[in-house]
């Protein structure tokens, strides 16, 4: 190792705890924004949390990007395709289904999806701060690894039924559907799209889940067999 291996870690270090700790800040700023919202206006915060929240959402799904660059340099040690269907599957909804379309936004979907991606990240980033720093913590790391399992499909039917929300509005107004003319005629009709984006997430969130869900299975295990504890067993 050359004189420039201690400074160049020390820089990448500081670099993905910065990183996590944004992304920390941003997500418990929606979860609490979303938690003190509903105490003091009840049901009726619901249909106003993406003109709230929206904005910072839209922040930290742009933002996390950067982690398949992380994957791809070797910062993060995790799979790149899992991640990259996760990161591109949020980005579509939170864009396309949701931000395209006012009529959606107002849905009870939509506070659902925001409620459980913010409560996910939160314990995922403060996971991470804290193995960045070497601080390990049995507690939150069962949470981390427990929470996952019910809450990562119920994400995903949040989603599926943001896309199926959405569908009608695509329909009346026509949003995103083109014809082309050249090389041949070609009408694309948006809502079939979706429809087919549909049949391919459950596809490629059913492989993300089953591939994660061993990992973090292994990792329940090896925190003291609390696994069939969690399984009910």
């Amino acid at each position: 190792r050359g004189p420039w291996y201690s400074p160049s870690l020390k820089t990448m270090n500081t670099y993905i705890f910065s990183y996590y700790l944004i992304q920390f800040c941003g997500h418990s700023w929606i979860f609490t924004n979303m938690f003190i919202r509903f105490l003091s206006f009840g049901e009726d915060s619901v249909a106003d949390t993406f003109h709230s929240i929206g904005l910072v959402m839209r922040i930290c799904q742009l933002a996390s990007i950067l982690e398949l660059l992380h994957i791809w340099f070797g910062i993060e040690k995790e799979q790149f395709f899992p991640r990259f269907l996760q990161i591109t599957e949020r980005i579509i909804i939170l864009f396309v289904a949701i931000a395209s379309q006012e009529e959606v936004q107002g849905k009870g979907i939509v506070c659902v999806l925001f409620f459980l991606w913010s409560c996910i990240d939160v314990i995922r980033y403060t996971y991470c701060i804290l193995s960045e720093t070497g601080i390990y913590f049995q507690g939150l790391a069962w949470l981390y690894h427990s929470l996952w399992i019910p809450f990562y499909p119920l994400s995903v039917l949040a989603q599926a039924f943001a896309i199926y929300e959405s569908l009608p509005h695509f329909e009346a107004s026509g949003t995103y559907s083109t014809r082309i003319s050249f090389p041949f005629d070609l009408t694309i009709y948006f809502p079939y799209v979706l429809k087919m984006y549909m049949a391919i997430l459950f596809g490629g969130k059913s492989f993300y889940f089953l591939a994660n869900t061993t990992i973090h299975c292994n990792a329940l295990a090896e925190l003291g067999n609390t696994l069939p504890f969690l399984l009910g067993g």
